[in-house]
């Protein structure tokens, strides 16, 4: 029986790596070298050994290692993840990886080697080998010193940064010259759709896993985790992307959800199989006499590598506003580079566009910065006691002002800064959903109705469905709040200028929005696609029905990201939010001068403070429980008024009170220990808190906030905020429907018990 070749090759390949890192494990290597020094063993320049035969299917395995590598790196990484990293992490990387490109491509070029082989160069130069810094820091015993855990947050981001350059150095490959709009067309591509497949992955992915527990096992979830890597790999290429660039989306899709711990154990074995595949062809390239060929330029990206990446990292973590010496044994750590580097030759092979000397002299410099990196990160105390004794004093000064080493990640901004970070943020995330949107009807809706229907009901039948599904986002786009808008319109006259040309930015983005569309589908005169689209929006701001689907959506999605969350959560035995914690509670005495005095709550606090609610009056002695929207504050009046922190941070200026003439009664304090103080009060005037589940078959299933009567009107209670699958969501939309299984936070007086009592809610 004839045995194929890639069999005997795999057993020649792996017998051989199983003996190598056997060795390494001995020495306290990485293993990664082992299976570099397996693959030179076993190929076509180590001729004492039996050599492999089938490089072509080597080769794709090899490709595999590449996807199953960068898959199992997503799953290392999520959002939450990105979201803790803090600025020093970015500046960091960021300064880093900007420096080493240029290192790179200057050294490339001073040897005399081409254009693309020295971007290639700048490329590979620019990311460190998380492996062998764990491995250092291990042996070291360096783990959880404050700049190790900086270099895990600026390894994060490199990663990241290593995805996007496969993408701008494929893009510069395929057209064989740098060109700035080329790259710049590419990157933006690629970011409107990582963040349209994050978005949608996110809103469908976690839903679909959940509604199919019951049916998984560790089989089937490996299979359909497989699946999704490869689908996505596919997806990628498809529209003009790495397959790498696909595996990572997906990993970094399932990392968001339960199942990513077991996944990640499942699909571990297949990750070891297939990257030491990987490592092993890379060790098949090292040809001993290129090594000798090119020593010299072995030995100055070496010295480069070191000094280059140290330099810059230190200097990026300077920069973001830590110490010198956290910046200089940070920069020192980072010294290095490893499998990113390898990834990134192995795409430039494949595409044929670097010359192929390049691959033996990266895993070169690769294996000695490995063996440097323990030595170079111990000599960083010494540098640091060199660099310090060194630098002018004032600088040294200058630096010990401006630096600490308690300095937070994130660090507490102005009004100003949150209230820019938080519109951004919404006005990007709407303005890619809605471009996802275009692009999916106009792409694939519209050819599909072609088909069956003249050329312009097509076009208007699509066009119909595009605003459709758009209508949700116009809506809240245009209405979406934003906790910091109140406080900066009140806190200065010269704010509000600026607050009204954002909100006018917004409205002009909406606008040409719903133009896009319009003008790629039908050649309309300008001026009537405006006034389509302003008719539009027009419609969409009068339909208030439009809130509710949107809501639906959103609240799946928070869920969605948040599960991983709140299941570690639910594992440690907080299965659910107290909401009574995160809400607080001030008390304001009101004299004769306010200006809101006889006037309607609901005036009073209009829907931009929708988070703010009273929620007692004492008048006189006599206790006001949970008061409507038509009740007024009349001089001498007590009045409770809870919410969020940043709600009730600026009620001066909406109350128009002094809040420093009553300091010792603006304490704001948590509802929980406001409950719970109110010893003074009658057992009849106290109020209370109460969480109620919505079981199957309620009447309180299915209904609107603002359209149920029953728990303001019938039990005399508040709404104070509701969970959904563990996940907390205070001051709901009035808009939002109750579903069966929500966990509703009611405040009431003692009467409300009786009722939620007779109602068997309790």
């Amino acid at each position: 029986m004839h045995i194929p070749a890639l069999i005997s090759d795999l057993a020649l390949m792996l017998l051989v790596a199983g003996v190598t890192t056997l060795l390494f494990k001995k020495l306290r290597q990485p293993v990664v070298l082992g299976y570099i020094l397996a693959g030179f063993f076993v190929g076509p320049y180590f001729n004492p050994f039996p050599n492999v035969v089938d490089m072509v299917s080597i080769n794709t395995w090899s490709e595999i290692g590449i996807i199953i590598l960068m898959f199992s790196l997503g799953l290392e990484f999520n959002l939450h993840k990105l979201a803790s990293v803090g600025g020093t992490a970015i500046i960091t990387a960021i300064s880093e990886v900007g420096g080493m490109l240029f290192v790179g491509f200057f050294c490339g070029k001073l040897m005399g080697w081409s254009t693309m082989d020295s971007v290639f160069l700048g490329g590979m130069l620019s990311m460190s080998s998380t492996t062998i810094i764990i491995k250092a820091f291990d042996d070291l015993n360096l783990k959880g010193k404050k700049f190790t855990e900086l270099v895990f947050g600026i390894l994060i981001i490199e990663d990241i940064a290593g995805i996007f350059m496969m993408v701008i150095l494929s893009t510069v490959a395929a057209n064989q010259e740098i060109s700035g709009g080329e790259l710049v067309g590419s990157l933006l591509k690629m970011l409107l759709y990582l963040a349209l497949w994050l978005i949608l992955g996110t809103y469908l992915l976690p839903t679909v896993l959940k509604r199919t527990k019951k049916l998984m096992n560790e089989e089937t979830l490996l299979i359909a985790s497989l699946g999704i890597c490869l689908g996505m790999v596919l997806l990628a290429n498809a529209l003009g992307f790495s397959s790498a660039l696909g595996a990572f989306l997906a990993g970094s899709l399932l990392a968001g959800t339960i199942h990513a711990e077991e996944i990640e154990r499942i699909s571990k074995p297949i990750k070891d199989l297939f990257g030491a595949i990987f490592f092993i062809s890379v060790g098949m390239m090292v040809n001993p006499d290129l090594i000798v060929q090119y020593i010299g330029p072995i030995a100055l990206i070496i010295v480069a590598t070191i000094v280059g990446k140290a330099f810059f990292s230190s200097l990026g973590v300077l920069l973001s506003g830590q110490p010198l010496k956290t910046a200089v044994s940070s920069g020192f750590s980072l010294a290095q580079i490893g499998e990113f580097s390898f990834i990134i030759a192995s795409m430039g092979i494949s595409l044929g566009v670097i010359s192929d000397y390049i691959y033996p002299i990266v895993v070169s410099v690769s294996v000695i910065t490995t063996f440097t990196t323990p030595y170079v990160i111990r000599a960083s105390d010494g540098a640091f006691a060199f660099i310090n004794k060194s630098l002018p004093p004032k600088l040294v000064n200058y630096l010990n002002r401006h630096t600490s080493e308690d300095k937070a990640e994130t660090e507490k901004s102005s009004s100003w800064s949150f209230f820019i970070k938080k519109y951004f943020f919404h006005l990007t995330f709407y303005v890619i959903v809605m471009l996802g949107i275009i692009l999916g009807g106009i792409s694939f809706l519209w050819p599909l109705v072609a088909r069956h229907l003249a050329a312009t009901p097509a076009a208007v039948l699509s066009l119909f469905v595009i605003f459709l599904f758009m209508a949700p986002f116009l809506r809240q786009c245009l209405f979406q709040k934003n906790a910091y808008f109140s406080q900066l319109w009140f806190e200065s006259n010269s704010n509000r200028l600026p607050l009204i040309v954002l909100s006018g930015f917004r409205f002009a983005v909406m606008i040409f929005l719903i133009m896009l569309p319009i003008w790629m589908m039908f050649s309309f005169p300008f001026q009537y696609i405006l006034l389509v689209a302003l008719a539009l929006l027009f419609a969409v701001n009068r339909s208030d029905w439009l809130i509710t689907p949107y809501l639906k959506i959103e609240v799946r999605f928070l869920t969605n990201f948040n599960e991983r969350k709140l299941k570690q959560r639910k594992k440690a035995g907080t299965d659910h939010s107290w909401l009574d914690q995160q809400i607080y509670v001030v008390k304001i005495d009101f004299n004769h001068e306010s200006t809101v005095l006889n006037q309607p709550l609901s005036e009073i606090f209009g829907p931009e403070h929708s988070g703010v609610r009273v929620i007692k009056i004492i008048r006189n002695g006599r206790h006001i429980n949970i008061p409507k929207g038509t009740d007024k504050i009349l001089p001498g009046d007590t009045a409770f008024i809870a919410g969020k922190l940043i709600e009730l941070n600026h009620l001066d200026m909406i109350l128009k009170v002094d809040l420093a003439a009553q300091e010792e009664s603006w304490e704001p304090r948590t509802l929980h220990d406001f409950i719970n103080q109110q010893e003074q009060y009658a057992e009849a005037d106290q109020l209370l808190c109460y969480a109620i589940t919505v079981e199957k078959g309620s009447s309180l299933a299915g209904t609107r906030i603002k359209k149920n009567s029953t728990i303001h009107n019938e039990w005399g209670a508040l709404l104070l905020g509701l969970e959904r699958d563990l996940y907390p969501i205070i001051s709901p939309n009035i808009n939002m429907r109750i579903q069966e299984n929500d966990l509703l936070w009611i405040l009431g007086s003692q009467r409300t018990a009786g009722k939620l009592a007779k109602a068997d809610l309790l």
